[in-house]
């Protein structure tokens, strides 16, 4: 049986990934697939646990090094559970998030840098890249504000907060934007940049000309 399709989304939290992947979702269905659709750092049961440590507000001290290591972690055990069983079986695979988010929030955003982001993804990964990673950049300013405005109705209706990263001051989202800017221009065959303050329907008509395109190419076309 042919591979499937690896298709990732990333971005600032508040650049629309989940609205993007919803409508995502929804278009391959509407073509006869019905996609694997999961989140990082999440997805698996062991996976929801170490989001609950990495994204709620209340996690303190959790060391940069710490920090990336849980993320890896969580997607050792994605990889296993759900995204290679998927893929083997000819899925399409939509994931929120993977190591490009992993670079740029701790490789950029803490400051560890790619070199030691990329060798841990070699490691833990097995070299695993997504065949297709749509890359959401938003206005900077307008993207953070969303996020923040979020987590807080999120904690206001459900007393959950996940907001353990938007606390952190600009600066920090600064570096983390800066970096996916950089991996979109190193990884031009892999990465479709999508920025600038789009409507959704925009966003979408982009996202589905360039997952059309790579199912064509992979010999999914409907």
């Amino acid at each position: 049986m042919p591979r499937g399709v690896f298709i990732t989304l990333e971005g600032l939290d508040g650049a629309g990934k989940t609205t993007q992947i919803k409508r995502l979702a929804a278009w391959l269905r509407r073509r006869g697939h019905e996609p694997v659709v999961l989140r990082q750092p999440g997805g698996t049961a062991t996976g929801d646990r170490i989001r609950e440590i990495l994204l709620h507000s209340g996690s303190k001290g959790v060391a940069a090094m710490t920090e990336m290591a849980l993320m890896f972690a969580d997607r050792a055990q994605a990889i296993a559970e759900v995204i290679r069983p998927a893929l083997e079986a000819g899925r399409i695979v939509v994931c929120d998030r993977f190591t490009d988010s992993t670079e740029a929030y701790q490789g950029g955003g803490r400051a560890l840098g790619s070199q030691l982001v990329l060798e841990l993804h070699r490691l833990v990964c097995d070299g695993l890249q997504p065949d297709l990673t749509l890359l959401l950049l938003p206005g900077f300013e307008a993207s953070l504000a969303r996020a923040r405005r979020r987590n807080d109705r999120v904690e206001a209706e459900t007393g959950s907060s996940e907001g353990r990263f938007e606390a952190e001051q600009d600066g920090f989202f600064r570096r983390v934007w800066e970096k996916y800017r950089e991996i979109a221009a190193r990884e031009t065959e892999r990465v479709v940049l999508i920025e600038g303050d789009l409507s959704i329907d925009e966003v979408h008509e982009q996202i589905a000309e360039a997952v059309a395109e790579r199912l064509m190419l992979a010999g999914k076309t409907d």
